[in-house]
């Protein structure tokens, strides 16, 4: 199975993907019932996740169900314990650049906000855009959340300060992307074109770097003040190992003063 979904995901575009995957999702959520391992998300409760990796694959990590990734879940459970975006009575707004899945249809349910989503490519996109060129005024937004995405961007610091102009002031954005934590500072070589090589360095083959803990600083110097929440580090084993979190990623929450 392993070898199949790593040549799904190097092979098919990620738009069809996504069309494919509301089509398979439920008979593989049905296959896959039981009890050992819970998604936070829908509460939808397997006997295994699935694997996941365009380049080295990790076991146990893609939900049948929602197919949240770790990330994901992680996510879900801090906005849901520690904070009242689900329950604020106030209506927000919020831009959702490149949205998941996971969260897609949750989030456009919801009561409490006005919700926009953007991309150039996703099929999931209200408005289709260039994340260093986005067509929405100064402060639109009283939420930003941009997850794994910036890897992807060559031009990261005109992508970040596009995030910041379109926040509201008091605003909160929440900017996830894959981090090795070992590395002090980002990496990044264009020389690397082989796309398997890249896959290996960089953990995908179109990400065009690998982030540092200088991630953080950067986003700080764009004029965000920056909170790095280890959450996963506060719940119990037993969460984490239900949940099928990763130790120690940490969630860059961002706001503007």
């Amino acid at each position: 199975m392993k070898k199949l979904f790593k040549l799904i995901l190097n092979t098919i575009p990620r738009p069809i993907l996504i069309r494919l995957s509301y089509l398979v999702r439920p008979l593989i959520a049905y296959i896959l019932r039981g009890s050992q391992f819970t998604d936070p998300i829908d509460e939808k409760s397997f006997k295994t996740f699935l694997p996941y990796g365009y380049g080295t694959q990790r076991n146990n990590v893609l939900s049948p169900s929602t197919l949240s990734l770790e990330r994901h879940r992680l996510l879900w459970l801090y906005l849901k314990n520690e904070t009242d975006f689900f329950t604020n009575p106030e209506v927000k707004s919020l831009l959702h650049v490149a949205p998941e899945q996971a969260f897609y249809k949750r989030f456009r349910k919801q009561q409490n906000l006005e919700y926009l989503t953007t991309d150039l490519l996703s099929p999931l996109a209200d408005v289709k855009a260039d994340i260093c060129k986005l067509p929405f005024e100064d402060e639109s937004f009283d939420y930003v959340f941009c997850n794994h995405v910036l890897e992807h961007i060559p031009d990261d610091t005109q992508a970040m300060k596009e995030l910041f102009r379109v926040m509201k002031k008091g605003g909160m954005g929440i900017f996830q992307i894959p981090q090795d934590l070992t590395r002090e500072q980002t990496y990044e070589n264009d020389s690397i074109t082989d796309k398997k090589e890249r896959a290996k360095i960089f953990g995908q083959y179109d990400h065009v770097r690998i982030y540092g803990k200088d991630y953080f600083d950067k986003l700080r110097s764009i004029g965000f003040e920056v909170k790095e929440i280890d959450y996963s580090n506060t719940l119990n084993q037993e969460q984490v190992t239900r949940y099928c979190l990763a130790p120690n990623e940490i969630l860059p929450l961002c706001y503007k003063n």
